[in-house]
């Protein structure tokens, strides 16, 4: 089974300031994922021409939506987005706003695989460090997270953790092993000169992961400003 993590600007590419939904759906469609956790996705927002890419995107693809909106944007939002080839059952969305800082967000849904059911969360960290172990403290405390405890679980997305201190820390004291490691084997930001690893993917439970990538094509360089990151796994 595959899963596919990615700050998807907007589908604004991050050199090119160009707008092009084509360029995202081309370069997942390419990669086959079962599963696709994306950060940044608009719906109705005039800088990407008013689509309703949560649509756009699982139309184009042929997967299940799930769309959790974080910021309005005119008469528009954006936020997160998780795409499923298989069934999802119960769904979730966690508020990560602390104070006055940009509303984040945490998506959890449980999908009924061919191995059997996963917990999935996607979510978007916000700049400021304190602020980053505050939502993640938040989330693996919150009492949806905590239900789906047994149950083999992802938690994908950008973590803007430019130290990697949440995996060595609270990730870590849940039981969360972070596949993403070391992070310097996994840069993503920015796409054209990648020199931070701040898309990370963690896995707690009967997981199994076979092979984990970065996404480096020429495509997935000039669609975003950052790169997909890619997990091949199985469930025990």
């Amino acid at each position: 089974m595959r899963l596919l993590s990615w700050n998807i600007h907007k589908g604004i590419g991050g050199r090119d300031r160009r707008y092009s939904l084509q360029r995202i759906i081309d370069c997942i469609d390419h990669e086959r994922p079962d599963l696709v956790c994306l950060q940044e996705v608009d719906r109705l927002v005039g800088r990407s021409d008013f689509d309703d890419q949560p649509r756009l995107l699982g139309q184009s693809l042929n997967l299940q939506s799930t769309f959790q909106a974080n910021v309005p944007v005119s008469n528009g939002t954006y936020g997160n987005l998780i795409l499923s080839r298989w069934a999802v059952g119960s769904t979730h969305r966690i508020s990560l706003k602390r104070g006055i800082r940009k509303s984040r967000g945490a998506q959890l849904i449980h999908v009924e695989t061919p191995e059997g059911v996963l917990h999935l969360v996607n979510t978007h960290l916000g700049l400021d460090e304190r602020e980053r172990h505050w939502q993640i403290d938040f989330l693996l405390e919150h009492e949806l997270f905590q239900s789906s405890s047994v149950i083999p679980t992802f938690i994908a997305g950008d973590f803007n953790d430019w130290r990697n201190t949440l995996a060595e820390q609270s990730l870590a004291n849940h039981g969360f092993q972070q596949v993403t490691s070391p992070p310097s084997e996994y840069r993503s930001f920015p796409s054209w000169l990648p020199v931070g690893g701040l898309d990370k993917v963690f896995v707690r439970g009967e997981v199994t992961t076979e092979r984990v990538k970065v996404v480096r094509t020429s495509l997935a360089r000039a669609a975003s400003d950052h790169l997909p990151i890619v997990v091949d796994f199985s469930l025990k």
